[in-house]
């Protein structure tokens, strides 16, 4: 990877705002602290993805620090005229960046009734070493979702997990990202790697990166679509199968890019009117026909145990995870890009005592155990662990 940059404590916040030259308002931060915020049926479109709830929980602010902060966030309130959409973004940027260098970016997908404020453990994980990422927060399917009559929650639900809004997401992620390259925001579009552009997210958000990268569904007798080139490779985590789709081959048979999926035995969806066991993660990952794929399966856990809720899947295991979910990314994207395995051989030998399937050290397809792990109550062959 370019431009890393180790270490690096939060730093009090500082509270400044500016207006863009597309008008945009942004706000910086010098720190990754979350800033207060202002079921699915089978009779759903073929297309619906499935949705979990993962509502993140804003982390407590840590303590000032008489050091310079290893990062920046900076927080956008953009509209996309066309689409008469509002977008939330929150961007990690790395400080200290060489003369020259190149950053990372990952653009983060959230998972349903979340919001740009989640997952800040590894936004935070990921800038504080040199790679960037953009929190998309798509407002039809966001936190403002429980907000209201809790006798409605349902309906919101469904229509959050439509096939307009599963779409309607990708677009968030190519408008969010043109933002940020062609400038008018900062300095950013010019320093980041445009060969090093990642589609990550988790649950609902796993789905949307899987769209952006390739993964499509036919409509009379059409293929309907919404891959974007820039994305180079994808972090998938917690993926539901998306819903209605019998062939899942067919639905992930075009994406080529390299992606890494991340699960747990205990990665199990239960809403009302809705349950998706454990192995449906591993069904999509079974379903990619690239070879460039990667699977961690942790021993445990919970669906939510990614987000950043503090005790969901175990008050132990649960910031464990955590810290082996943001080093297996930055391990994976040193294979993708650079084809060096051995951060995940370190890796694989750190976290061994929590997993269930440990990934290869090699971007190759993953031959199944031959014995056979019982995952939520379906029995189901995992990848060897080495």
């Amino acid at each position: 990877m370019e431009s890393r940059i180790g270490g690096g404590a939060s730093l009090r916040r500082v509270q400044s705002a500016a207006v863009g030259q597309d008008g945009t308002t942004w706000r910086s931060r010098r720190s990754g602290e979350d800033a207060p915020a202002t079921i699915t049926r089978r009779g759903l479109s073929a297309m619906l993805l499935a949705v979990a709830i993962t509502a993140a929980v804003p982390v407590k602010p840590a303590a000032a620090e008489a050091v310079a902060p290893a990062f920046r966030v900076v927080d956008f309130e953009w509209v996309d005229p066309t689409r008469s959409r509002t977008i939330p973004a929150r961007l990690h940027w790395p400080a200290n960046i060489a003369p020259g260098a190149r950053v990372p970016l990952i653009v983060f997908s959230h998972g349903m009734g979340g919001s740009r404020r989640g997952y800040s453990y590894l936004g935070k994980y990921w800038a504080a070493r040199g790679v960037a990422s953009l929190h998309v927060q798509h407002a039809g399917s966001d936190s403002s979702l429980w907000v209201g009559n809790p006798l409605t929650v349902v309906d919101r639900l469904q229509r959050a997990a439509h096939e307009s809004e599963a779409l309607a997401r990708v677009w968030d992620l190519r408008f969010a990202l043109d933002r940020v390259l062609l400038g008018g925001v900062g300095p950013y579009g010019a320093q980041i790697d445009r060969r090093r552009i990642v589609a990550a997210g988790h649950s609902y958000g796993a789905n949307t990166a899987l769209l952006a990268v390739g993964a499509r569904v036919m409509r009379e007798g059409q293929w309907v679509e919404a891959r974007d080139p820039r994305f180079a490779a994808a972090i998938v985590i917690s993926a539901p199968p998306f819903y209605g789709e019998t062939d899942l081959a067919s639905v992930l048979g075009k994406i080529t890019v390299p992606t890494l999926h991340v699960t747990a035995t205990n990665d199990v969806i239960q809403i009302p009117g809705y349950y998706s066991p454990a192995a449906d993660r591993l069904a999509v990952f079974d379903a990619m026909a690239a070879p460039r794929k990667l699977l961690a399966v942790f021993e445990g856990g919970s669906h939510s145990i990614f987000t950043d809720r503090s005790f969901t899947g175990g008050p132990a295991l649960n910031p464990k995870v955590k810290a082996a979910t943001a080093d297996l990314t930055l391990a994976f994207l040193d294979m993708a890009f650079d084809g060096n395995g051995s951060a995940l051989t370190r890796w694989n030998a750190t976290w061994q005592p929590i997993l269930a399937s440990a990934p290869g050290t090699v971007l190759s397809p993953v031959s199944t155990a031959r014995s056979r792990r019982v995952v939520q109550g379906s029995t189901i062959g995992l990848p060897a662990t080495p």
